[in-house]
């Protein structure tokens, strides 16, 4: 006995299950055949493990008239499928106005078919969002507060709360709204608990260059209409991209036990 008071067992002293003879043989068969299957012998690589599990879904949600919003939204989407085990999907809002009003009087151009409406119900599906709109008055546009006004039900009992969103806008004027649009928005996600993530200067020198007009700002990326001949420049879809990527990189950290 130690001077602990413990017993210390002999170090000379061997394991029982290595001096098995004769009728021990039968016993240790049995156990050895109910044991449990060794963890360290699982040679399952990472990449079969990701193949196993459902990517995380980042749904790009946006309204669009004239096209500005869906040229990001699309740019968007690549941006999100560049991470491993996220993957986009894009949808629009309904429209508020009626078919007569948009196409007769509004010019608008016809709807791809092959883009999905959203109801609010299918939100609740989505591991992260990226919501785009152009600007009516330094805000978003009716079409899609509309949309958030029908979310109701959501916000009632907290379905979308700790779910990351971020947003990227269009606007006709260099004054016209490319941060307050995207400001303004930030209350439709307090009130559902969201988490608002906005791309900062992630983007790097391309947020820095003034040779060139470029929508955008450190709230989400963003696009110049101007009278709606104008379409996105490279620069314009590149930090659209930027936030996809950037956003699907959250989204995948957040997931992370």
């Amino acid at each position: 006995m130690g001077k602990g008071g413990g017993c210390v067992p002999s170090k000379k002293k061997k394991p029982s299950s290595l001096a098995t003879t004769g009728d021990d043989l039968g016993t240790e068969y049995e156990d050895a055949a109910n044991a449990p299957l060794p963890i360290e012998d699982d040679q399952t690589t990472p990449a079969e493990i990701t193949a196993a599990i459902s990517p995380l879904k980042i749904f790009v949600v946006f309204y669009s008239m004239y096209g500005h919003v869906e040229s990001l939204a699309r740019r968007m989407k690549k941006g999100v499928e560049g991470v491993e085990g996220v993957e986009a999907r894009l949808y629009r809002v309904p429209e508020t106005l009626s078919e007569e009003v948009v196409v007769e009087k509004m010019k608008a151009p016809a709807k791809d078919s092959e883009i999905p409406e959203i109801t609010a119900e299918e939100l609740a599906e989505g591991d992260g969002f990226l919501f785009g709109f152009p600007t009516r008055y330094g805000c978003m546009a009716a079409q899609m507060k509309a949309f958030f006004d029908s979310t109701g039900r959501l916000w009632k009992e907290q379905t979308l709360a700790g779910k990351p969103a971020g947003f990227f806008v269009s606007t006709g004027t260099q004054g016209g709204g490319q941060e307050t649009t995207a400001w303004t928005a930030i209350t439709q996600l307090v009130h559902h608990g969201m988490l608002f993530v906005p791309i900062g200067y992630t983007f790097g020198a391309g947020m820095f260059k003034m040779d060139s007009i470029r929508g955008g700002s450190p709230y989400g990326a963003g696009v110049f209409a101007g009278d709606g001949s104008r379409e996105a420049t490279e620069t314009e879809l590149a930090l659209a991209e930027h936030q996809g990527n950037y956003m699907a990189t959250i989204v995948k950290r957040l997931a992370q036990p």
